[in-house]
């Protein structure tokens, strides 16, 4: 995949210091305390230069990069292309390790966002959905590399939710654990037990 140009990675920047101040704001203010002036004059642009990027101030604060839905495809396209020998499973966990490590860099920020998802109910659900255009390709890779038919067997949405359970689990306790262990870790741990078979600990 070729590197964006000059423009788009203008474009990035500017949606990243822009939901960056944003989650600042918030976290220090609470939701309704801010404004969108208040998120635009904190990253240095106009009021109408934040709406070319987000259609609300509650989309700064869940929608982390401009190019988000392209990065959930670009997943799959990682999906897709790891070799069978790869167990489904391990091949999820390579898929989204970039993503993970980006969240352990910005430790801080993603803590941050978290809260604020968890402090307002009414963004949980747009948090939810930003990546379901990556879903349907998402189960059809899971089928495609395990033999299966997402029109008849239960497995491969099956899988992809409970991966997708694993991963929510590790970052709550990431979250619980102020970042204290890297969220990488313990996801590894998630898809380990998954892997394994669910059996109580002793």
């Amino acid at each position: 995949m070729s590197s964006p140009g000059l423009r788009e990675r203008k474009k990035l920047e500017t949606h990243r210091i822009l939901t960056a101040a944003a989650v600042r704001l918030v976290g220090e203010r609470g939701l309704d305390q801010v404004t969108v002036e208040d998120i635009a004059a904190e990253a240095g642009v106009s009021a109408r230069t934040f709406f070319n990027y987000f259609a609300s101030k509650e989309d700064s604060v869940v929608i982390s990069h401009a190019d988000h839905t392209e990065r959930s495809l670009r997943m799959v396209e990682r999906l897709t292309a790891l070799p069978p020998s790869l167990g489904t499973l391990e091949a999820l966990l390579a898929s989204v390790r970039e993503e993970l490590a980006e969240i352990d860099e910005n430790r801080d920020e993603w803590l941050t966002r978290i809260r604020i998802i968890k402090e307002n109910p009414g963004l949980t659900l747009r948090a939810m959905s930003l990546n379901s255009d990556a879903v349907e390709p998402t189960i059809a890779a899971i089928a495609k590399r395990t033999g299966t038919d997402q029109t008849k067997d239960l497995y491969p949405s099956l899988l992809l939710s409970a991966f997708g359970s694993a991963l929510n689990a590790s970052l709550m306790l990431w979250r619980d654990l102020g970042g204290s262990r890297p969220l990488l870790d313990l996801v590894d741990e998630a898809v380990a037990t998954l892997a394994a078979g669910f059996t109580d600990p002793h």
